[in-house]
């Protein structure tokens, strides 16, 4: 299996897991976001961190700015993994939708996930026509409201080669974000779904994600921490986890899951 992990992380490897949990990362990040989960998922659960072209170890391939390649680069990535073994997804903000449509392209491959996990991103249908997409913005307007949002080094701007390196990286993620378009017509998941987000992030407003709902036919649940964009990072990283086992766990002992 080596040569599958090169292009995840893989903070605490489990031999012959109860369940995968997959993370993909937000625009401009990388796998290293998720590696708090380590600390406590449950100890026969294996933890596989996934960094896209650009960054972390795919930091030496160009970034992809179009969905459909990067969800495709997704799936040839997570389907060596997905053989015996129950696999669950989760990604956060730009990762939302890279988790949905690789859990969609998985379900029509025949190895449906046993639950998806969204986060920190507006169902795919909604838009919001008076807000200028972040990857039209110019370089001092995308920081700003990058910092605003918060989950990047606060110094980040010290270092020029770096945040040269990481705008491109970023815009490009933003792109393939911005010029998103699902079909309006496709078939929801016939996989359980939860939708996680702050109670104060403006970008994923609690009010929107139950439109998230529509996009399975099978379970669906929401769960909002205190915070914004990036309510998990420190000190709620561990009530994230809580609630990611439990929904999961409900899932696959088929037990309703607590709607909130």
């Amino acid at each position: 299996m080596n040569s599958l992990t090169r292009t995840f992380h893989r903070p605490r490897p489990v031999d012959s897991p109860a369940l995968r949990l997959i993370g993909f990362h937000h625009a401009g990040g990388s796998a290293a976001v998720y590696h708090p989960f380590a600390r406590n998922l449950p100890h026969d659960w294996d933890l596989l961190l996934l960094d896209l072209p650009g960054r972390g170890r795919r930091a030496g391939q160009a970034p992809l700015d179009d969905m459909t390649d990067i969800v495709a680069t997704a799936v040839a990535d997570v389907l060596p993994w997905a053989g015996d073994t129950p696999l669950a997804l989760f990604g956060h903000s730009m990762g939302a939708i890279v988790a949905l449509e690789t859990a969609r392209s998985l379900e029509g491959l025949g190895c449906a996930p046993v639950w998806t996990g969204v986060s920190g991103r507006v169902a795919p249908h909604f838009r919001r026509p008076d807000v200028t997409p972040l990857s039209e913005r110019d370089d001092c307007a995308l920081l700003k409201v990058l910092f605003e949002l918060g989950g990047m080094p606060e110094r980040v701007a010290e270092a020029p080669d770096f945040l040269d390196r990481f705008l491109r990286t970023v815009r490009a993620d933003l792109t393939a974000v911005d010029n998103y378009r699902p079909d309006p017509g496709r078939s929801p998941l016939n996989s359980p779904l939860t939708v996680f987000g702050g109670t104060q992030d403006a970008w994923a407003p609690p009010s929107a994600m139950h439109l998230w709902r529509r996009e399975t036919t099978a379970r669906f649940a929401q769960k909002f921490f205190p915070g914004g964009h990036f309510y998990f990072m420190n000190d709620l990283f561990p009530a994230l986890t809580d609630q990611l086992v439990r929904q999961i766990d409900s899932c696959r002992h088929d037990t309703a899951p607590q709607v909130a």
